[in-house]
């Protein structure tokens, strides 16, 4: 008895796969007939006329890539819409991460501008000098990792070196840092 009414349910899913397929032609009208009510829920989400044309435009190009997705006889407006809501999400999403910059500086005003950078070596000279200085008068635990991790030793390596924990040679690197900072603030 279960095994019929399981092989009925079966034969009528079957059945109605064959009824769910439309052709291109049909879809492509009913997308058509649509695509002018998705305008209004576009502006609402966007507030913008360009910005909703161009997810109009999106919407329709996913629906019409995924027309195979759509079953016959349900909503297609609610279907668009659900597209449309989810790009617009997904975009926004997008834009919070990764953040677009504008420079609004007029490029005549670097063209036009005959300033001329000039550099210092002698105040750079002094400055180099005195940065040296402060490193040799830091205490030599904080001194010799501070110089390797300087000259482009990975702090796993120097840990290795000194057979130190990871821990110890990040806060010694740490420690040297703000010593040096607050030494160079002094002056």
């Amino acid at each position: 008895m279960k095994q019929d009414m399981l092989w009925q349910k079966f034969c009528l899913i079957l059945h109605n796969k064959k009824l769910n397929k439309m052709s291109v032609a049909e879809f492509n009208g009913l997308l058509l007939n649509n695509a002018d009510q998705l305008k209004p829920f576009a502006l609402t989400l966007t507030r913008d006329n360009e910005s909703a044309m161009d997810l109009m435009q999106e919407t329709l190009l996913r629906a019409l890539l995924n027309k195979e997705k759509y079953n016959v006889g349900t909503n297609i407006k609610a279907w668009l819409y659900t597209i449309m809501r989810n790009i617009f999400i997904n975009d926004y999403r997008k834009a919070k991460r990764y953040p677009v910059v504008k420079d609004e500086t007029p490029n005549e005003v670097l063209l036009n501008s005959r300033q001329a950078i000039v550099s210092n070596a002698a105040e750079t000279g002094i400055a180099l000098k005195e940065i040296r200085d402060n490193i040799s008068k830091l205490p030599r635990i904080f001194k010799e990792p501070f110089m390797l991790y300087y000259d482009g030793y990975k702090y796993n390596e120097i840990a290795v070196l000194y057979k130190e924990p990871l821990g110890t040679i990040k806060s010694r690197i740490h420690f040297a840092r703000k010593i040096l900072k607050q030494q160079l603030n002094r002056y």
